[in-house]
């Protein structure tokens, strides 16, 4: 009989995640798993467990006592963490229930219905080669009727078999407060259209050479007061700008025109010397190819030194009636007369 609090965690690897898209809304797949001494399963919705329209959009992740197994209830605390490439919990997609519920073996799941959106889980690092990673922790509790003898005191002060789950990284939630609060600011971001935003030198020197160069000169006043003018950059790309800067990710930017904002926030990247955004939008904007579009991503590429984007342009290009059907687009006049070297080398491939 065990007196302690048991935690035991397990990682639950899903292949094949474009396949399980196919699922329909409220259809999940389920991986069984022991843990704290009992038989779970972890229930994964890629189309979501409601049947709410809107929220098919999202992910859903459960846990669940195996239906399976006749066994007693149980009282537990638990945590859901989707996994970067290196094993460990991603903090922005770590989910945590703190009071202890009651499972029953034929009782319902309990989880997080919103646990990352499909695009989001689509454009990240996260997804590699067509899977995922989830780490479930389980924490059991003693029974709170446990009448404590001298023997089991003498059992209890044995070393017993338990783990330490240290929490995830939260210094990106600090620093994402430090931005939207504006506490210990000293520099101000004045927008095209007067909007501003409050942020802090050392930061953005530490994260971008360009802010830095401007920032921290030794020719520019430092003062609380002080005011930077940004120019050509609208203040919904640049709040984007800013989010990155400050936790490492990129906002969600799939609602209006995703194309359009991806495009914006990359050009934006590239002018601040943010390699990884760059990437991030450049990624993105490679499922948002099509022969209306094809010509203006391409000029986008080429103008930026986007070569993963550039090369997708071109295979879409190349591959059946792509290119007949896109080169009548406005769009593909804007790249053919700005990208004359570029369009030099498509044609050739076509005529080879």
């Amino acid at each position: 009989m065990v007196f302690r609090e048991v935690t035991a965690s397990h990682v639950v690897t899903i292949d094949g995640y474009s396949r399980t898209k196919k699922l329909c809304y409220g259809e999940f797949f389920s991986h069984t798993f022991m843990a704290a001494g009992h038989r779970w399963c972890l229930r994964y919705y890629p189309n979501n467990i409601d049947y709410n329209v809107s929220a098919r959009k999202w992910i859903s992740m459960y846990l669940q006592l195996d239906k399976s197994y006749n066994t007693p209830d149980v009282k537990a605390r638990f945590t859901i963490s989707l996994l970067n490439g290196y094993g460990e919990a991603v903090s922005s997609y770590t989910y945590f229930r703190n009071w202890t519920h009651r499972f029953t073996p034929r009782g319902e799941e309990k989880g997080f219905p919103k646990f990352i959106k499909r695009k989001a889980l689509e454009y990240s690092t996260y997804l590699l080669e067509d899977s995922f990673k989830v780490r479930s922790v389980v924490v059991v509790p003693p029974p709170k009727d446990i009448t404590v003898t001298k023997e089991t005191k003498k059992k209890e002060d044995a070393p017993a078999e338990s783990f330490v789950v240290v929490p995830p990284p939260d210094m990106h939630q600090h620093l994402a407060y430090l931005l939207s609060s504006g506490e210990g600011a000293d520099a101000t971001l004045v927008m095209d259209d007067g909007e501003m935003f409050r942020a802090h030198r050392s930061i953005l020197a530490a994260r971008s050479a360009v802010f830095k160069a401007e920032l921290l000169s030794p020719m520019q006043e430092v003062t609380s007061a002080s005011c930077m003018s940004i120019k050509d950059i609208k203040a919904n790309v640049f709040k984007a700008l800013l989010q990155f800067i400050y936790t490492d990710s990129l906002p969600d930017i799939d609602e209006g025109e995703p194309m359009v904002t991806a495009q914006q926030v990359l050009t934006a990247a590239d002018r601040y010397g943010l390699e990884r955004l760059k990437l991030i939008c450049e990624d993105k904007l490679c499922n948002y190819i099509s022969t209306t579009s094809v010509g203006t991503v391409l000029a986008l590429a080429e103008q930026h030194g986007c070569d993963g984007l550039k090369k997708a342009c071109l295979n879409f290009l190349m591959s059946g009636s792509n290119l007949k059907d896109a080169i009548v687009t406005d769009g593909f006049d804007h790249f053919a007369n700005s990208c004359p070297s570029v369009l030099k080398v498509l044609l050739t491939k076509v005529v080879l």
